[in-house]
């Protein structure tokens, strides 16, 4: 599906703007008028066109959000409370203003008699694709708590895999940025004030303190290029990386990294099990389940895969054999659905699978973070120890000197 960014005038006679998803424009019409409303506008939205929904009206929907949200319908839906009071009641209790806006033009929806699951996808900047299909099934199938229940564990189990994986890259990441602080500083402050002391005394540079001198003249003088180099680089690469090609070769790159490459393979792996199970398990159909399972994914290898996947699973081939030829699955992920398939209990299957590699990822990230502490650690030794010898080296050449 789509996402169409839209201008309507409300039956009231007020002026609305959105983003929601459809399979193509003239759906998306009939889904703004179904309220009544005069349609403005009405165009996908694409590149720098693409509305920011839940970052303008408050901070990012974390999966965390998403998580109780669905605890809080389970628990209110199962006491007996009907949908709309539930949602009416959620409105008051939700934190996050994005998801409490969306919470009540929901329960205006819902109050008019329009189902749950269509009132939800016309706010498509903020509520999944994947929850709104749960939602839909469980609206179809009478058991709508149980969906909600299901993607409550759903995104509880994303939101400690996002964590895992965020822990072990971010303290890496924050011992890189001290160490460039710490030389970029030794550079223009503290070089230049002692070599302008040695200076005074006349003594012969050795050869590992020029190259710093140079190093520090280069800094205190094109400091500014640099900042607007490393800038450039960064929102450069960010650029590329939006792009097609971009996102092939940083997906590609990504899963050949030494220590990350692993993390991002179970991590997919671990994604797949369980978005594949709960949606399996709400009665989506496979085919629906694996398109929105590979959507779901974050590596653009693994979509591509799971798009073939659903391509060959349509044309009837079991979904072990499309997942084998892809490479990119272990071998313990394909022979597990095989079985799945095998006995019927593909669901079962897909839960083992997403069990394993969620605590798999958990012990990767620690690994990770063991290896990568010290390597860190030992550079930045490196690197202090270099410009602790140029500073010295002087002061022995004077020793000597005065020896």
């Amino acid at each position: 599906m789509a996402q169409y960014a839209y201008r309507v005038i409300t039956p009231a006679g007020k002026e609305k703007k959105g983003v929601l998803e459809a399979k193509s424009r003239d759906a998306a019409m009939v889904m703004l008028k179904q309220d009544k409303n005069v349609v403005v506008s009405c165009e996908e939205a694409t590149g720098l066109k693409k509305p920011v929904d839940f970052l303008s009206k408050g901070k990012k929907i974390k999966p965390r959000d998403y998580a109780l949200f669905c605890h809080q319908f389970h628990s209110i839906n199962a006491a007996g409370v009907s949908v709309v009071e539930s949602f009416e009641m959620l409105a008051e209790q939700t934190e996050n203003e994005a998801l409490c806006t969306a919470i009540k033009e929901v329960h205006t929806d819902i109050s008019k008699g329009e189902t749950l699951a269509n009132s939800m996808r016309k706010r498509g900047g903020v509520f999944p694709e994947m929850l709104n299909n749960m939602v839909e099934a469980g609206e179809a199938s009478g058991s709508l708590d149980k969906a909600f229940e299901r993607m409550a564990i759903q995104f509880e189990k994303e939101a400690a895999l996002e964590a895992a994986v965020k822990k072990a890259i971010t303290y890496p990441i924050i011992l890189v940025i001290v160490m460039v602080a710490v030389i970029f500083i030794v550079m223009v402050k503290v070089i230049p004030t002692f070599m302008n002391m040695f200076e005074d005394l006349d003594v012969e540079m050795p050869g590992i303190t020029m190259a710093v001198i140079h190093i520090s003249d280069f800094f205190v003088a094109w400091w500014w290029l640099l900042l607007i180099l490393i800038i450039g680089i960064i929102f450069g690469f960010k650029a590329y990386a939006a792009t097609d090609s971009g996102k092939e070769v940083t997906s590609s790159l990504a899963l050949k990294i030494p220590v990350l490459g692993p993390v991002k393979t179970k991590s997919a792996c671990a994604r797949l099990g369980r978005t594949l199970c709960t949606l399996l398990g709400a009665g989506v159909p496979m085919v629906d389940a694996i398109e929105i399972t590979g959507r779901s994914m974050e590596n653009m290898l693994y979509k591509r895969a799971m798009k073939e996947a659903r391509d060959q699973v349509l044309r009837g081939v079991p979904l072990s054999k499309p997942l084998k030829t892809s490479g990119l699955f272990p071998n313990m992920v394909v022979h597990m659905v095989a079985i799945g398939e095998e006995t019927g209990n593909i669901e079962a299957m897909l839960e083992n699978v997403a069990n394993y590699y969620e605590e798999d990822v958990q012990l990767a990230t620690e690994q990770m973070m063991t290896i990568l502490e010290p390597m860190i650690i030992v550079v930045m030794a490196v690197v202090v120890g270099f410009l602790v010898l140029a500073i010295l080296s002087p002061m022995f050449t004077l020793y000597d000197a005065l020896g």
